[in-house]
């Protein structure tokens, strides 16, 4: 095993409906790929020895903006992955502890989502070998924001201390590799703009249903490679 190994990565996992259009299947079939394709990565990622991993499940406009066919597909998904989640060996065997952050709950006000991400949570909150962080309903600007509100509501004085102690994602280490898939290299609706502030960015051209283990691999080679700068 490497000894570069990043603590945390994130992952933003794009393009589900262009792999629809791609291989001609319809969005039910893309998004159920893409969600095997996360569980592949989880298990590689914590077998690999990444401490850490965060995956951008949904955005608030993903939730609010696209057409309500589509949305309920989306939910149909989120549903089923998070029980994936429950059943999925790798969590156990890994000692991973599972969170999820985001206005997911106001936005879906879905039943069943909420109970599943309480179930989640409760079951693996004693473990601290690894964490899954799942953002749903999540805008890093959004994120910001509240953590705001927080130290004014607390009156502290304002520190980076203070703004890093206040955010949904505060018990987490800083992201060292953020990986985006689907061909556009740019960030999002100010993805975790704290914790990435000094991240190694690794892009690819595939659809994150095409995303393997052994492209995983690809991206962690290549983070070896890399002089980090910590913002110097």
């Amino acid at each position: 095993m490497s000894s570069k190994i990043p603590r945390h990565i994130a992952v933003i996992p794009d393009g589900n409906r262009r792999w629809a259009k791609q291989e001609g299947v319809n969005y039910t079939k893309a998004y159920a790929a893409g969600g095997a394709a996360t569980h592949v990565i989880i298990e590689e990622a914590f077998r690999s020895g990444v401490e850490c991993l965060t995956f951008w499940a949904a955005s608030e406009d993903n939730l609010t903006k696209r057409p309500v066919a589509e949305t309920k597909i989306l939910l149909a998904l989120i549903r089923r992955e998070l029980a994936n989640i429950l059943k999925n060996d790798s969590i156990i065997k890994h000692k991973v502890r599972v969170r999820v952050f985001g206005r997911f709950r106001e936005l879906l006000k879905d039943t069943k989502v909420n109970e599943l991400v309480r179930e989640l949570e409760s079951r693996t909150k004693h473990f601290s070998d690894h964490n899954l962080t799942v953002l749903l309903g999540y805008d890093g600007k959004r994120e910001m924001v509240e953590a705001i509100k927080v130290i004014q509501r607390n009156q502290l004085k304002p520190s980076n201390e203070a703004v890093e102690a206040s955010l949904w994602t505060h018990e987490l280490p800083p992201v060292d590799l953020v990986i985006r898939t689907g061909g556009e290299p740019h960030s999002s609706a100010g993805f975790m703009m704290w914790l990435t502030a000094n991240s190694e960015l690794y892009f690819t051209n595939l659809f994150w249903p095409s995303f393997t283990a052994k492209e995983f691999h690809r991206a962690l080679l290549d983070y070896e490679t890399r002089r980090r700068m910590h913002g110097a």
